[in-house]
């Protein structure tokens, strides 16, 4: 296997953590092309030190001279960038190979989206970019040539059962349908009537997986798999009645494909991101990613449930988000992250993240996307009318 270029968008996350891992594994396959970080600098500083890549980009010029200020101690050759600029830049740089898009929310968009435009292999971790810009984004990959591998554990989980070569077309495919799998979260057999009293340290205890807090209370009110469901629906061209979602607290079958001849396909593991990390670095081959193999030995059962739209609303808006479609699934991305970010700060119940969304679906008038301009504006309007939402449940 010919050496690769790799370019990390969010490299001081959990998923950008875990890719340099598999990285350090393998320093004979691949090599670090930039890393990027919004503001953790001292951990991104660390990373350049080890990685050596050519660039680093944070979010602005400030925190760009003090990350030069720390590799100046290591004698670095590494340079700094900064800026939502930048981050295009190094995602579509010439001698990059592959992008590992992993910047969490609406952030990572445009420089997914120039990943895209150039023709790169794109690691997809970043399921926002295709909730917001859906078609868009599709036909960027298809006029250019690139290649989009999902690296959420589900899509990755559902791309490993399709066939060799899947076209996007599940009926040319002898698929039936496409099921995602979700823990439930913290909260799968907490009373109903209790959850309006939810706190941040408790929607962050994720039983499962080690995940960065905004993603880990969108597992808790099941977003996170609402967005998983529109992410669903453009990686494979699969029909909203074609997305099944099942419950699975155990989280070793992490998707699974139902097919016309009674067939059900599933790929199981031990909850570890590093698993469809290392898949999509070597696709179509494989490499060892550093997880141990599961021992199903240590599992007396697997439990699946339908989930209850009552406990997850925020499920079920984006079932309808979807099924509306244009600008409804960036609505209800942009007002998601408002929400989540208030209940964050202690600013908004748990409860409430589901009203502030479905408001915000109700309210922003619905318009058609046909460019990233248009997409950003949607997303400014919804992020708008969420904040003045949430200053109002507040009063």
């Amino acid at each position: 296997m010919q050496k690769q270029s790799i370019c990390i968008l969010g490299s001081t996350g959990s998923i950008g953590i875990s890719t340099l891992d598999v990285i350090a594994r393998h320093p004979d396959l691949y090599q670090v092309f930039a890393l990027t970080a919004h503001t953790q600098i001292n951990k991104l500083a660390t990373q350049c030190q080890q990685f050596q890549p050519q660039f680093a980009v944070v979010a602005n010029e400030q925190l760009a001279r003090d990350l030069r200020e720390l590799l100046a101690q290591f004698s670095s050759k590494t340079q700094v960038l900064c800026g939502a600029e930048a981050l295009c830049e190094v995602a579509s740089a010439t001698d990059c190979d592959v992008v590992m898009a992993a910047i969490v929310g609406a952030a990572g968009l445009p420089a997914s989206l120039a990943a895209a435009q150039a023709g790169k292999r794109i690691l997809l971790a970043n399921k926002e970019a295709l909730v917001m810009s859906g078609q868009l984004f599709i036909d960027a990959v298809a006029k250019s040539g690139a290649t989009l591998l999902p690296i959420d554990s589900e899509h990755n989980a559902i791309f490993q059962c399709l066939p060799y070569g899947y076209q996007r077309d599940l009926n040319a495919s002898g698929i039936s349908k496409i099921i995602l799998t979700a823990s439930g979260g913290p909260f799968l057999h907490r009373e109903i009537s209790t959850l309006s009293q939810v706190t941040a340290a408790e929607a962050i205890a994720h039983p499962n997986w080690v995940m960065g807090r905004k993603i880990s209370v969108d597992s808790a009110t099941m977003m996170n798999k609402g967005l998983e469901v529109i992410e669903a629906h453009w990686l494979f061209g699969a029909a909203i009645d074609k997305i099944e979602v099942l419950i699975h607290p155990q989280s070793l079958i992490h998707s699974m494909v139902s097919y016309v001849d009674g067939s059900l396909l599933a790929q199981l593991g031990n909850p570890d991101m590093r698993t469809p990390i290392a898949y999509g670095l070597a696709y179509p081959e494989r490499i060892s990613s550093g997880v141990e193999p599961l021992d199903l030995s240590q599992f007396s059962q697997l439990n699946f449930f339908k989930p209850d739209f009552e406990r997850f609303p925020c499920l079920r808006l984006a079932y309808e988000a979807l099924r509306a479609g244009a600008s409804a699934p960036t609505v209800l991305n942009a007002a998601n992250e408002i929400a989540v970010d208030a209940f964050l700060a202690d600013r908004l119940g748990f409860m409430q993240i589901e009203t502030v969304v479905a408001e915000a679906l109700s309210r922003v008038p619905m318009q058609s996307l046909s460019d990233l301009e248009s997409i950003l504006e949607i997303d400014r309007q919804a992020r708008v009318f969420a904040s003045s939402y949430v200053a109002k449940l507040r009063a």
